[in-house]
């Protein structure tokens, strides 16, 4: 397959600030496990989020992981997870002895409701975990009202909505625990890297205690049986950069919003994921449902001729229906319907209204 030299890459890393200087001040320093970026990069990133505990993990899935585990969740527990979404707070159920229990999503919002939520709760429930799913946040105030009348955590996986607002307050700090991704491909990066934010002193002091071997007060004596879930000095560096450059980042990002918005809402057989009002969106990826009829060669058949005009694209989460080897069997319609539908267009805040043009009229020219 014949590729064009000038292709567009589905993600970009936004290195804009002082990102290198950072990097070589932690190498020097001979801090290049644990260090003073840590701490910086929990401070800034509390600001930022304006919550008072941040806890810097390796990743998003030990963000969740250590979520789960400060929530005391585990054997015989259910956590009620999208069915459409990326499976990282399932996985992680499971990982901790608990049973992911899947709601199907909104086929607008494409995320989860109060209404697909509801009716799978049982007197097992310990956990509702919203994904925000492409920085789309959740209906969240009625699976917030749901988890105060049944006595259930929320647990926010903000993973893919840094800077997205619900009512004017940053995801992940709604519920009483918001974990975050900054892998290479998120809204701020640090290559891997994630992050726990809760206002529960006592619950950032226990998920601390496991998140370092479960040793706390008397260096090698283990109070639980904990893992190493912590994030590198060399690795927050780049974090604290790109956290002094949120602003700009944020702001290209709805720019690159808005222009898919413009070119794409008036091109027939193209759905894109709806807003709700009280939302605020920062995307961290754009993604279109192809109608059958305008597209009947089917997504990845388009997906394909989209990569010979040089533009690399993503299709959506596979439905937890997909794999019932991990889940078991499930019917979730809607997940299913989205799962073979969505395409996701590169969404770097790198991306220029020419290239945007050139990815929209490319997706045009596919349609029959």
């Amino acid at each position: 397959m014949t590729r064009m030299n000038n292709a567009i890459p589905w993600a970009e890393p936004t290195l804009w600030g002082r990102e290198e200087e950072y990097v070589v001040d932690a190498l020097r320093s001979t801090w290049i496990s644990g260090g003073p970026y840590v701490d910086r990069l929990e401070r800034d990133f509390s600001r930022f989020a304006k919550t008072p505990q941040t806890l810097a993990v390796a990743n998003g899935t030990a963000a969740l992981h250590l979520a789960y585990l400060g929530m005391g969740i585990g054997e015989g527990d259910e956590v009620i997870v999208p069915g459409f979404a990326f499976m990282a707070a399932a996985n992680m159920a499971l990982m901790v002895g608990a049973t992911p229990i899947f709601a199907d999503v909104d086929p607008d919002s494409w995320n989860m409701t109060v209404d697909t939520v509801a009716p799978l709760v049982t007197e097992r429930t310990r956990a509702i975990v919203p994904v925000h799913t492409y920085g789309n946040v959740c209906a969240l105030e009625p699976l917030l009202q749901l988890g105060r009348d049944r006595n259930i955590f929320v647990i926010e996986d903000a993973a893919e909505s840094i800077g997205s607002t619900y009512r004017g307050r940053m995801s992940g700090t709604l519920a009483r625990l918001g974990v975050y991704s900054f892998h290479a491909t998120k809204t701020i990066t640090t290559g891997e890297g994630g992050a726990v934010v809760t206002s529960d002193d006592a619950l950032a002091e226990r998920m601390r205690l496991y998140r370092s071997h479960g040793v706390a007060r008397t260096r090698y004596l283990h109070e639980v049986a904990g893992h190493n879930f912590r994030l590198t000095n060399l690795q927050a560096a780049i974090g604290c950069a790109q956290l002094e450059q949120i602003d700009r980042i944020v702001a290209k990002r709805a720019e690159v919003y808005e222009a898919y918005r413009t070119c794409l809402q008036s091109m027939p057989g193209l759905t894109m994921q709806t807003v709700e009002m009280d939302v605020s969106p920062v995307m961290w990826a754009v993604g279109v449902r192809l109608d059958a009829a305008k597209y009947p060669q089917g997504r990845d058949a388009v997906m394909d001729g989209l990569s010979v005009l040089g533009i690399e694209t993503r299709p959506g989460f596979y439905s937890a229906s997909a794999m019932p080897h991990l889940y078991g069997p499930q019917s979730l319609p809607v997940s299913e319907a989205l799962a073979s539908s969505i395409l996701v267009l590169p969404s770097s805040p790198t991306l220029d209204a020419p290239r945007i043009h050139r990815i929209c009229d490319a997706l045009a020219s596919l349609a029959h």
